[in-house]
């Protein structure tokens, strides 16, 4: 980490609105005009909204990040987490991933720690589950689906079979839609590569404590992605919710129960809890209270966005607050940094404001629902074009020309190849072989005292 007198912009949070943020005040700063400095416990940033096709293997894992060093080269980029933050001198204390924490001063700060999973007390929750908040837990529930298939192809307990073949989602989300709705598609694909499992072995259950999926999409669309997922053989359970899964044996409220290898949480996001330790204005669930100039109420040096923050919703009216969406992460990243700038110079700031453009989402290759908003025009596409316009809009969203191209790059040879279809569960614990081979043979067991020697036989 360099030293400077510099004045410092500090970023908390190398997420989308933290990306986006830096280069846009790295844009728009003169040379030499401030510092400044991103920290976070990644060394990259991911595009969330390609997580369910990167566990169906249908985008490389490296391509949905984003390394920070490299897209903000003349920033400093500290790998590790800060923990608080006093506002009165002006300094935050950050924690390494190694060594002790220290101080960093700063000019201008950013809150941009985004959303984690938002969970509930259900006993066997934390010991079962699989998140899809990051691109770890996308390739980790790829290769665990592809391995319960592995089992119930080389086993004939049924009893075995049954639970590896079954896959519980909770949450009608746009994570949770999507996520079931490519992992079925990937493990229909697979299992024409296996002899003794069929797709109707197979047991897919989506649950929502909602009454309906895919609200982002509106009513009509969400209904059809719900007849559409329930006649691909997806069991859909509404309004109701998980109440245990301890072991793997889930229970619904509704009083359905089955033991699954498989349990997967999209049920919703809240904001990061690390934020109740900055001292700053929170909403009632957690959020940064901002102005709509970005700037956190009660401040004129601190900045906030995306999902960490409650941001006026000025196009929908007033009471309103805009969405935890990739579309105004994006926008009001932009916004945000403008603003840093402004305020760094002592100019005016700007009001972010932006009407809703719709919503995409897919289901699977060729399947999908989307509604485009033009002008006051609700349109709505459902099928195959509108996965097209999924992956068009997402496609061109992801950040850097580099990324763009490689995705573009896997769904064009996707057109031509098979999906890979192999488990590399193993890369979990990529010592573990090694191990075994490398540790030293135990000891030979020395003989009982009280037995009698044994005689030398000469040859």
């Amino acid at each position: 980490m360099s030293t400077t007198e510099r004045p410092r912009i500090l970023v908390v949070g190398g997420g989308y609105v933290g990306l986006y943020a830096a280069r846009r005040i790295m844009k728009k700063m003169r040379y030499g005009e401030a510092t400044v400095t991103v920290v976070d416990p990644r060394s990259y940033m991911t595009y969330q909204p390609f997580l369910p096709e990167t566990a169906a293997g249908s985008i490389s894992p490296r391509h949905v990040v984003v390394p920070l060093r490299r897209v903000l080269p003349g920033a400093e980029v500290l790998t590790g987490r800060v923990t608080t933050i006093d506002q009165d001198r002006k300094v935050a204390v950050v924690e390494p991933l190694v060594g002790e924490s220290y101080e960093l001063p700063f000019d201008y700060l950013v809150i941009a720690l985004g959303a984690v999973s938002r969970t509930f007390p259900i006993p066997g929750l934390a010991e079962n589950g699989i998140g899809m908040k990051g691109v770890e837990e996308a390739i980790g529930l790829r290769n665990h689906v592809l391995e319960q298939l592995d089992k119930a192809d080389s086993t004939t307990d049924e009893e075995i079979r049954r639970k590896a073949l079954t896959f519980v989602f909770v949450g009608g989300g746009f994570a949770g839609a999507e996520t079931i709705g490519e992992v079925e598609d990937m493990a229909r694909d697979a299992a024409k590569y296996y002899p003794n499992v069929k797709r109707e072995d197979m047991r897919f259950i989506l649950v929502d404590a909602a009454d309906k999926i895919l609200p982002e999409v509106g009513p009509q669309l969400g209904k059809w992605g719900l007849e559409h997922l329930q006649e691909r053989g997806i069991e859909v359970y509404l309004s109701t919710s998980m109440a245990s899964c301890v072991d793997k044996h889930v229970v619904l409220a509704n009083g359905l129960e089955v033991d699954a290898s498989t349990i997967v949480w999209t049920a919703g996001v809240k904001p990061n809890p690390a934020l109740a330790r900055f001292g700053l204005p929170l909403g009632p669930r957690g959020h940064v209270d901002t102005a709509p100039t970005l700037q956190v109420k009660g401040t004129d040096y601190i900045w906030a966005a995306g999902d960490n923050a409650q941001v006026p919703d000025l196009a929908a009216g007033e009471g309103a607050w805009c969405p935890p969406n990739a579309q105004h992460a994006l926008r009001q990243a932009k916004v945000l940094g403008d603003n840093v700038v402004s305020g760094m110079r002592g100019f005016p700031q700007s009001e972010y404001k932006h009407a809703n453009k719709g919503a995409v989402a897919g289901l699977g290759v060729h399947k999908g629902v989307a509604m485009i908003v033009v002008g006051k025009r609700k349109i709505r596409l459902k099928g195959r074009l509108a996965w097209y316009m999924h992956r068009g809009y997402h496609g061109l969203a992801v950040p850097t020309w580099n990324r763009k191209i490689r995705v573009f790059a896997d769904w064009t040879l996707g057109m031509f190849l098979k999906r890979e279809v192999v488990s590399l569960g193993a890369i979990e614990n990529p010592r573990e072989e090694f191990y075994e081979a490398a540790r030293p043979a135990p000891a030979a067991q020395k003989p009982d005292s009280t037995e009698a020697p044994k005689t030398k036989v000469a040859s």
